[in-house]
């Protein structure tokens, strides 16, 4: 039996579920997830291994139009070079939702030349069942897929059958990385995406996108993890929403991230928060080279 190995990158518009298909692919979480469009500014790679298969999975922004600022052009960059260094590509979109800029991230599969899935993704929101095989028909009339799979990255519907048909797409290859990685992605990296879902989450209404984590110190003492964070507005009047009244909001968001970062990483954390002001960071190529975002 051939072993293959390779790299299945997730693409399509914000907002499909790629990130939830990912962490549903892998088994764990490593990429957040909130309900607000271009969540994910990183390229995030996720490990899963079978007994004849190493893939490589990688979430990416969601490509997207209107990219006016900075950091939306940097997130489209990011997403078109996964792109380039894959083997075959997830193409994501949402069932009986076809936008223009799903048409946008479809041009971009089609000038790949790389063997494309489509997920028909979201199924368990759908009203109107019927709708779903004229969808997909639509969809199959658009490109040339090797396969178009329906299902529920939230629900963990067809996710196994999904590994199956790209395991079966990927070049014969030796293992790409050590059986026991699970992610390219730091300790650093994954406390700061954290701290940023949690923001997301509890500030969905009243925060643009010019929030960003950063940070500054993470030292191992008395055996748990001490990390000192910044978290970058990029407008003065934004800062007291993030604090909120007498502080308790900074308390919550912390609070929250916390937990569940004791429980992902297995150690106990002491979180500090800080709010700082670095007016249109989100259009300061040498801000977002500093977050690692450029």
């Amino acid at each position: 039996m051939s072993y293959r190995a390779g790299f299945a990158a997730l693409v399509g518009r914000p907002n499909v579920g790629k990130s939830t298909l990912l962490n549903a692919l892998v088994g764990e979480k490593l990429s957040i997830v909130t309900p607000r469009p271009q969540t994910t500014r990183h390229r995030v790679l996720g490990l899963r291994n079978g007994p004849d298969y190493q893939i490589a999975f990688v979430d990416t922004p969601g490509l997207h139009l209107g990219a006016k600022r900075a950091l939306n052009r940097a997130m489209n960059r990011t997403a078109a070079s996964a792109l380039a260094d894959a083997d075959v590509l997830v193409y994501v979109v949402e069932t009986t939702r076809f936008t223009a800029e799903d048409a946008m991230a479809l041009e971009r599969v089609k000038a790949s030349g790389l063997p494309a899935l489509a997920v028909v993704n979201k199924i368990d929101r759908m009203k109107q069942r019927d709708l779903l095989l004229p969808y997909i028909a639509e969809l199959a009339g658009r490109h040339d897929f090797t396969d178009i799979l329906p299902m529920s990255a939230l629900k963990g519907d067809n996710v196994e059958r999904l590994v199956g048909l790209i395991a079966a797409r990927l070049p014969e290859s030796e293992q790409l990385f050590p059986p026991e990685q699970r992610t390219d992605r730091t300790v650093e990296f994954q406390i700061a995406e954290t701290i940023r879902e949690k923001l997301t989450l509890e500030l969905v209404q009243e925060l643009p996108y010019g929030i960003a984590v950063q940070i500054e110190r993470l030292a191992e003492e008395d055996g748990q993890l001490v990390v000192d964070a910044t978290i970058w507005v990029d407008r003065a009047g934004q800062k007291p929403i993030v604090i909120g009244a007498r502080g308790e909001r900074l308390k919550r968001i912390g609070r929250v991230a916390r937990m569940e970062l004791n429980s992902r990483l297995g150690k106990r954390l002491h979180l500090q928060l800080w709010v700082k002001v670095r007016d249109d960071w989100a259009d300061n190529v040498e801000a977002l080279r500093s977050l690692g975002l450029e």
